[in-house]
């Protein structure tokens, strides 16, 4: 009986993924086909992008104070502590800034794209788009896809400046480090490689987040109660995937980009 269990639990797996490969073709497939509606692209990024800078300012900006809070403890003790800029900018560049906003936005913007979408599969919009021969992966999904993957990147890097920029406050201000060697290091040894990894990473963060809320929204079965479930589930398999595609993406990326 486990075996049967477990088999099940297999072939189920395996369905799913099948689905959703389909889903990604359909949405690329798509993507470039008339009419291109950029004006829904526009309304999704305002909405994902825009509403989301200041709680990526406060978060870049509080992760920055910490971690140079952190750094100079640690520094000082060697009489470095005019390198807790430079430590704090590579880390935030290459890791921390893609990562965070990331999981800020599956918080945000994720479960709300689940949340939307289920609601409308549910009330039966969708199948009433679909009689009416409008294609609901391009009304609905591709624009949410493609603003979700240009609004990370550039939310990223407003976390990166914040994130200087506290840490700037914190080591200068408060701890005492000389402004000038703080400045001259982080200009230094913060290589715009290690920004441009950043970027990358939260660009395809940013299409696998997207796709995957679209995916379970779109397919919802059941009522209202389906659709919170649905939603907790996007979040906890968006939030799994992009740590362990940052591991992959590092791995790439440091042979790549040194």
């Amino acid at each position: 009986m486990k075996k049967m269990f477990s088999e099940l639990k297999t072939v189920q797996l395996l369905e799913e993924l099948g689905r959703f490969t389909l889903f990604v073709i359909d949405v690329l497939r798509w993507s470039f086909r008339r009419p291109l509606r950029p004006g829904l692209f526009v309304h999704h990024l305002d909405h994902i992008g825009v509403g989301s800078i200041p709680i990526i300012l406060l978060s870049g900006m509080a992760t920055g104070m910490i971690m140079s809070l952190q750094m100079i403890n640690v520094l000082a003790f060697y009489n470095s502590d005019a390198f807790a800029g430079a430590g704090v900018g590579i880390t935030l560049a290459r890791e921390l800034a893609p990562i965070m906003t990331t999981l800020m936005l599956i918080g945000k913007n994720g479960s709300a794209i689940t949340a939307e979408l289920g609601t409308m599969r549910i009330s039966e919009q969708i199948d009433a788009m679909e009689t009416m021969s409008v294609s609901p992966i391009q009304y609905l999904v591709v624009p949410r896809v493609w603003a979700c993957t240009v609004a990370f990147p550039i939310l990223t890097a407003m976390a990166n400046v914040v994130g200087v920029a506290g840490s700037y406050i914190v080591s200068v201000f408060f701890r005492g480090v000389d402004s000038a060697a703080f400045q001259h290091y982080l200009f230094e040894l913060v290589d715009p490689q290690d920004i441009l990894a950043g970027l990358i990473k939260a660009t395809v963060m940013g299409f696998m987040v997207s796709i995957i809320s679209c995916f379970f929204g779109y397919h919802v079965s059941g009522g209202a109660k389906a659709v919170g479930d649905t939603a907790t589930r996007s979040v906890v398999v968006s939030s799994v995937s992009i740590l362990l595609a940052d591991y992959l993406m590092a791995t790439i990326l440091l042979q790549v980009l040194p």
